[in-house]
């Protein structure tokens, strides 16, 4: 009897082995399987958030690789870099920006690529009387009133640079000048016009299209500053393939298909 129960035990026991031994696999996926997934670093001008956050989702659907976004001034991206930041690719809103890393030799100057371009526009906020603006000093006077033009710093901000270049061939400089608020980043310029706390502010026509609570009321001529370029790069730190994927991604059709609705002016 002893004998009998002793031979089912471990019968039961060896079944119910098995069966652990069989869904275990199943029921416990690696620990660190969501830990390895690959990253890339990017940092990006602020006027790239929209199109960039939309081509980054369509990058990783089709890679499995995710990126982090860092969005700010180009030119204090380029700081950040210079003083060790770890970044895998940079893409600037000028080329002033990118030329000073490429001088300390730190991006790859074999992958850099004038990827995108756009315009430069004069916003008011959606509820302004204001339809249309004419680039003379009564009308720009007028138009500011008591108020600001909100835009990026011209020392260190691109669309602040092409704004002061403009405005300087257009012969209203002194007229701006004092009327100015600068900020960080244009996007920062775009959101005090949104909500309503600038009369003007001069952005990227790719910026207004994003913001419903804007609408533009004056394009600069292309030939009153520098032709607007994004130049794109892998940093001389850029780690794995992740990010030579991703400057192929971007470089191609379907990727520059994605900026182009957006607004932005692509290479074909």
């Amino acid at each position: 009897m002893i004998r009998l129960l002793t031979l089912a035990f471990t019968l039961t026991f060896s079944l119910v082995a098995a069966s652990v031994f069989a869904e275990g696999p199943v029921a416990s996926p690696p620990p660190n399987a969501q830990a390895s997934a690959p990253t890339v670093t990017v940092f990006a001008a602020a006027s790239l958030k929209n199109a960039l956050d939309t081509a980054a989702a369509a990058f990783k659907a089709k890679s499995g690789i995710e990126l982090k976004i860092s969005y700010a001034g180009s030119m204090a991206l380029a700081k950040q870099i210079e003083s060790g930041a770890p970044a895998d690719v940079f893409v600037s809103a000028d080329a002033a920006s990118m030329d000073y890393l490429a001088g300390k030799n730190l991006i790859r100057a074999d992958t850099r690529a004038d990827f995108l371009g756009n315009v430069l526009v004069v916003v008011a906020p959606k509820s302004s009387k204001l339809e249309k603006l004419a680039f003379t000093k009564d009308a720009l006077t007028q138009a500011i009133g008591s108020g600001k033009i909100a835009t990026g710093d011209p020392a260190s901000v691109p669309v602040g640079k092409y704004a002061k270049a403009a405005l300087e061939k257009l012969g209203l400089w002194s007229v701006a000048e004092p009327n100015f608020a600068f900020t960080d980043n244009v996007r920062a310029a775009l959101n005090f016009v949104a909500r309503d706390e600038a009369p003007l502010g001069i952005v990227y026509l790719t910026d207004a299209k994003s913001e419903p609570k804007v609408k533009v009321v004056a394009t600069f001529p292309a030939n009153t500053h520098p032709a607007i370029i994004y130049p794109i790069a892998l940093t001389a730190t850029a780690q794995g393939d992740g990010a030579a994927k991703l400057l192929s991604f971007l470089l191609s059709k379907p990727g520059k298909a994605i900026f182009a609705e957006q607004g932005f002016s692509v290479s074909r």
